[in-house]
C-alpha cells in the first residue's frame, strides 16, 4: 500500500482505531522485507489461540493466500489480492458467503489483512498499458509481514506452552498411578493404617480435575498427589522396617490379623509426613472433612470384628467402587452404609438363586460384611460364575480352611475397571 495513505471501508462498515493502527504499521514496510506466505501461515495457525482467530478464520486466510501468485510475499509483487466471495466460497470448501464476509471481519480485527476498498466496494485490479496490476482493491496482506517476527514468537510460546503441559500430564499420570498401586499393595498385603481414608483423599484428588485441565490445575494437583505419595511411602517403609526388625515372624503375623481389625487403625497413627508433628498425617489432616462423619457412620453399622471370621473387612467404598452394580439394589436404589449393604445382599441372592442356607453359612464362615462383599462379587461377575451358590459354597470352605482373602477380589476389579479414574485432559 501506498506510503501514508489512509483507506477507509466502503458503506456501513466503521473505521476503527485498530483499522488505523494496522495500517499506520503496514505503511513502515521496508522494500526489502519479505516472507514465505505458507510459513508465515503455519505460525499462525500454532498462534491462533494468542491470536484470536479462529479454526474457519485462518482457512479463509488461507484461501486469500492461494490467490497471491508468489511463494514469497513482498511489496515489489504487489501485497493486494482482490478475489470476490464466490472465488473465495469455491476454495474455502464452499464456505457459505455470509459466512465467508463474517471471517473476513474476523482476520481485519485481529490486524492480519487490511481492506483497501474500491470506491464502488467491489474487488479489481487496474492494469498498466505493459499489463501488469498498477492498482488493485481488495485485501493488503502487508500485516503479514510487518507482524512476522511477532507471529513467530507467539507460535513459539504456544508450542512451549503445549510442551509445558504435556510435561505435567505425564508427570501427574505417573504419580497417580504410583499412589493407587501403593495403596493396592498396602490393601492386598493387610498392612495396618487408615487406607480408606488415604483411598478416599486420592479419589477427591482424581475426581476434582476437570476433564481439560490447565496447566495451573495440574501443578496443584501434582502438588497434593505428591504429598501423598511421600505420605504413603514413608508409612509402608515404617511398616517394612519393623517387619524385617521383629524377632518373631508368628508374633508379627498375630499383628497384622487382628482379631479386632478397627483396633488397629485407631491405635496406629495415620499416614505420617517426615515432617512429623506439625504435619500429622498428612493424608487425614486433608481429607478428615470428607471422610471423617462417613468413617464413623461405617463404624457404628458394622457388627463386631470377631464375626467375621478372621477375614480382614475392607472399606464400603472401595466395595462400592469394585462393584458399582450392587447400588441398585439397595433401599432406596442406593446404599448409604453397611447396613444397607447387607440388605441389598438379601435381595441379590434371592434373585441369583442362592439359598437362604449357603449365604447363612457364608456369613458365620467370613462374616456378615465380608458375606454381602462377595454377594456384589457375584453380582459383578454374573456372566463369568455358572452357579452363583456352589461358588458361593465354594468360597465359604475356602475361607473356613484360611485359604481365602476378600481383598485382591476387589483389587482385580478396580484393576479391571481402570481404578475408575478419568485421564487428565
Amino acid at each position: 500500500m501506498e506510503t501514508g495513505s489512509v483507506t477507509t471501508p466502503f458503506g456501513r462498515r466503521a473505521m476503527t482505531l485498530g483499522m488505523l493502527a494496522s495500517q499506520k504499521a503496514a505503511s513502515e514496510l521496508q522494500a526489502d522485507q519479505s516472507v514465505d506466505k505458507w510459513k508465515i501461515y503455519r505460525e499462525l495457525c500454532a498462534a491462533k489461540p494468542l491470536l484470536g482467530v479462529t479454526d474457519r478464520a485462518l482457512a479463509v486466510l488461507n484461501a486469500l493466500l492461494s490467490f497471491y501468485p508468489k511463494n514469497v510475499l513482498s511489496e515489489e509483487n504487489g501485497l493486494v489480492v482482490f478475489p470476490s466471495n464466490e472465488q473465495l466460497s469455491l476454495r474455502s470448501h464452499g464456505m457459505a458467503e455470509q459466512t465467508i464476509r463474517r471471517h473476513l471481519a474476523v482476520l481485519v480485527d485481529a490486524g492480519l489483512i487490511i481492506r483497501k476498498d474500491s470506491p464502488n466496494g467491489k474487488r479489481y485490479a487496474r492494469r498498466a498499458q505493459e499489463g501488469e496490476v498498477a492498482e488493485a482493491f481488495g485485501f493488503s496482506l502487508a500485516p503479514l509481514i510487518v507482524r512476522s517476527e511477532e507471529i513467530e514468537r507467539l507460535a513459539a510460546e504456544v508450542v512451549a506452552e503445549r510442551l509445558h503441559l504435556q510435561r505435567l500430564r505425564e508427570q501427574l499420570s505417573l504419580c497417580r498411578r504410583d499412589v493407587a498401586k501403593l495403596i493396592e499393595t498396602a490393601i492386598e498385603e493387610e498392612l495396618a493404617g487408615d487406607w480408606e481414608t488415604a483411598y478416599g483423599y486420592f479419589r477427591a484428588l482424581v475426581d476434582a480435575l476437570p476433564r481439560t485441565p490447565t496447566s495451573e490445575q495440574i501443578v496443584t494437583a501434582l502438588e497434593e498427589m505428591q504429598t501423598l505419595r511421600e505420605d504413603i511411602t514413608n508409612r509402608l517403609e515404617t511398616l517394612l522396617k519393623a517387619k524385617e526388625s521383629s524377632g518373631n515372624p508368628a508374633q508379627n503375623d498375630r499383628h497384622i490379623h487382628n482379631s479386632n481389625p478397627e483396633s488397629i487403625t485407631e491405635l496406629e497413627p495415620a499416614l505420617e509426613t517426615k515432617q512429623g508433628a506439625n504435619s500429622r498425617s498428612g493424608v487425614e489432616r486433608r481429607a478428615e472433612g470428607a471422610s471423617q462423619e462417613q468413617t464413623r457412620d461405617d463404624r457404628n453399622a458394622r457388627r463386631p470384628a470377631n464375626d467375621s471370621g478372621g477375614l480382614k473387612s475392607f472399606p464400603l467404598g472401595l466395595v462400592l467402587q469394585a462393584c458399582p452394580d450392587m447400588a441398585s439394589y439397595g433401599p432406596g436404589g442406593s446404599i448409604a452404609n453397611w447396613r444397607d449393604m447387607m440388605a441389598a445382599a438379601v435381595v441379590v441372592r434371592g434373585m441369583l438363586g442362592v439359598s437362604a442356607s449357603a449365604y447363612e453359612e457364608a456369613a458365620a464362615a467370613m462374616g456378615p460384611e465380608n458375606a454381602a462383599t462377595v454377594m456384589a462379587y457375584i453380582l459383578e461377575r454374573g456372566g463369568h460364575i455358572n452357579s452363583a451358590g456352589g461358588y458361593l459354597r465354594d468360597l465359604t470352605r475356602r475361607a473356613e480352611r484360611g485359604e481365602f482373602s476378600i481383598g485382591p477380589m476387589l483389587m482385580s476389579l478396580v484393576r479391571a475397571r481402570g481404578g475408575g479414574a478419568r485421564q487428565a485432559g
